[in-house]
């Protein structure tokens, strides 16, 4: 039983942890995911929350995880991961049956999987819980009182300054399928195996006779007595969507102009915006600079958004925008980048570099030759990414010491028990 007991804790631990990282290195994908949440369940009035209860949910199964994994103030982690798995299995289990939002967002865009495979993962997982809780007086403690809340501590600072880093820059580690490197019009390929491998729906009707609504399917259709009430087409069956699937780009008379620009041998800044009245103001100047250069190198500049004409004509009127703007899905921009502005360099359908608005390339370090800026910002970035990962490193050795220290006290305490 005591193997079961170590076993169940760092389980549980790991998945905690990994499912807690991945929403705190991209705090704004969590963000939009709470807002889908309060959407359909009718509670938009806390939109404006939902970066704060992002961050902070991320930030609670981060902690418990790693208070897990080490073996730190278990009394409390096991109340906590008890409390916190029952809540969402339940969650798990409505979202499954009535299907509100497609995807939980449990492991953030690291893992992407079905409503029912979260709850059938959750009913797993709180099996090991449920045992982590009933041994909860059986665990020794590795630390005195005063040192465990201070390990415990010092990882809630850094899951906060981390996700903080990571909301004012972009994910250090990115899941997302716009990623540096990808070639577009690759990731849109459905391969020739997954042809067939399509959406299938089952489609309800409703109709009413004397006050009465029946349902019915395209098998079983009423006589002409019965007046139509609604069409439901409900997925029984998800198919092959390749790893980008909803990417184009229109023009505001509606023409598309998606495969012109993805097939330009030459190079295009796309800066993203998804709602324009919502962006930041705070380095337009930078973004207008960047556009006039871009306009007389011949270099191609567009601005894609979901927003309305009157909205952008509010806004050239207010920054002096001279740029051209297109017509992109809202959740498609929210995907690309998270960056309200954020800034694309695009070439023969591949992303070759991008910004968040808070670290736009300057104009003196821009040359026709946009490949060396890549490449210079990639050292740049690396450099930045190598002080976090040390950061990180010396966590994780902290958190191996500590798991060390409880191996080898609770074997000491056996052979005195032993002996």
């Amino acid at each position: 039983m005591k193997y079961i007991r170590i076993i169940s804790r760092i389980l549980v631990g790991l998945v905690l942890i990994f499912s807690g990282f991945v929403k705190l290195v991209d705090p704004l994908g969590s963000t939009y995911k709470f807002v889908d949440y309060f959407q359909a369940f009718h509670l938009g009035f806390l939109e404006p929350a939902a970066i704060y209860l992002a961050v902070t949910m991320s930030l609670a199964e981060f902690v418990i995880g790693v208070s897990l994994l080490v073996g730190l103030r278990m009394r409390i982690a096991s109340w906590a991961v008890l409390i916190f798995m029952s809540f969402f299995t339940i969650l798990t289990f409505f979202l499954a049956l009535y299907n509100p939002v497609t995807d939980c967002g449990c492991f953030g865009d690291a893992l992407v999987i079905t409503n029912w495979q979260t709850f059938g993962k959750n009913i797993i997982i709180m099996v090991f819980v449920i045992i982590v809780f009933i041994s909860r007086n059986k665990f020794n403690p590795v630390f005195k009182v005063r040192g465990e809340w201070a390990v415990v501590s010092l990882f809630a600072l850094f899951g906060l300054w981390f996700s903080i880093y990571c909301y004012n820059h972009l994910p250090i580690i990115d899941f997302r399928p716009y990623k540096t490197g990808t070639n577009i019009t690759e990731a849109m390929i459905v391969p020739e195996s997954q042809k067939d491998n399509t959406d299938q729906y089952q489609t309800l009707l409703y109709y009413k006779k004397n006050g009465v609504v029946k349902e019915f399917n395209l098998k079983n259709m009423p006589d002409s007595t019965w007046k139509w009430v609604e069409t439901k087409n409900i997925l029984i069956k998800e198919g092959y969507h390749p790893p980008i699937h909803n990417f184009s780009i229109t023009t505001k008379e509606g023409s598309e102009i998606t495969d012109l620009v993805l097939s330009d041998t030459g190079y295009t800044f796309l800066l993203i915006s998804y709602n324009i009245e919502k962006a930041s103001r705070k380095h337009q100047k930078e973004v207008n600079d960047i556009a006039a250069w871009s306009q007389a190198n011949n270099i191609g500049f567009k601005c894609l958004t979901s927003s309305t004409p009157k909205q952008l004509d509010l806004f050239k009127k207010e920054t002096g925008a001279t740029y051209e703007f297109f017509t992109t899905d809202e959740v498609t921009l929210k995907t690309i980048i998270r960056s309200n502005p954020g800034l694309l360099l695009f070439k023969k359908g591949t992303v070759m570099g991008i910004w968040h608005h808070n670290d736009l390339p300057g104009v003196k370090s821009l040359t026709k030759n946009l490949t060396s800026l890549v490449l210079n910002e990639s050292r740049n970035k690396i450099e930045k990414h190598v002080t976090h990962n040390f950061i990180l490193i010396f966590f994780l050795l902290l958190s191996v010491v500590a798991i060390i220290s409880l191996y080898l006290k609770n074997r000491k305490l056996n052979n005195r028990i032993g002996g």
